[in-house]
């Protein structure tokens, strides 16, 4: 069984939908990327930072840049368990998050993608200061090295 790519993923557990195969008998790559954004708002809920606090707030975390790496096919009705985590952040505009996606039956990993994100005001869609919310909300969860440096 493989590894998570760091400790400690938030983990969110999907099933290979009929509706999500495409004519290549799998799932489609874009249902890769949905799967991220799903897990990606199920762990800043889950941090305290659900979609409602970024309107109140007029904030939001933007993707500024995605990479994807697509290893292996997702195939009708496997289980998956998309993990993520918070892998840098500057505390000022920018983060990271990291994503692996891996078959449950045997922990294969299917699929990895990384997000470059920046803070933005929702009203404006121009980039700002993160506020003290989001610092107290995510800083906490950014993953760090044994040498103590983000990941």
């Amino acid at each position: 069984m493989s590894d998570w790519d760091h400790p400690d993923p938030f983990v969110l557990r999907l099933r290979v939908l009929p509706e999500q195969i495409d004519l290549l008998d799998h799932a489609n790559n874009t249902v890769y990327t949905q799967w991220c954004q799903d897990v990606a708002w199920e762990h800043s809920t889950l941090l305290g930072m659900p979609p409602s606090a970024y309107r109140a707030l007029d904030r939001a975390m933007a993707l500024r840049k995605a990479h994807y790496e697509y290893i292996l096919p997702a195939l009708l009705d496997e289980a998956i368990e998309a993990g993520t985590w918070l892998v840098a952040s500057d505390a000022k505009l920018n983060m990271r998050r990291h994503f692996q996606l891996r078959r449950s039956s045997d922990g294969a990993t299917l699929f990895r993608g990384d997000w470059e994100l920046v803070c933005i005001r929702i009203s404006t869609g121009r980039a700002t200061r993160m506020p003290p919310e989001f610092l107290a909300c995510y800083e906490p969860a950014v993953i760090r090295t044994p040498s103590g440096t983000h990941a």
